[in-house]
């Protein structure tokens, strides 16, 4: 499980300083100490990138974790007179079919 973000520039650098210290991997440290891996690595990558002559010139610059968003689940829509039955995809065939049958009755 992954831990906690780092969660500034001061955090970081003394994560690092301490990961550096032990020379263990990044990985195997930021666990040990309830820290998220790829927090800190993004960290360790930012603060690498800004001692950097041309990327010091922008101290604005910085690393941002993407996360990626999850496709959107289908959805199904039945008309059945005035009544409109929407469920989306997975569903449980018997239940649909006992709302049909409630909502037909109507």
């Amino acid at each position: 499980m992954a831990g906690r973000k780092v969660r500034d520039r001061t955090e970081a650098e003394a994560a690092l300083a301490a990961m550096a210290a032990t020379g263990t991997t990044l990985a195997r440290w930021a666990r040990a100490h309830g820290l998220d891996g790829r927090s800190l690595n993004l960290w360790r990558l930012n603060l690498e990138r800004r001692g950097r002559s041309h990327v010091s010139s922008y101290p604005d610059l910085r690393l941002v974790e993407l996360v990626a968003e999850s496709a959107p689940t289908p959805t199904y829509r039945v008309h059945a007179g005035s009544f409109t039955v929407e469920v989306a995809d997975p569903f449980d065939e018997d239940v649909l079919r006992r709302l049909l049958r409630v909502v037909s009755s109507c």
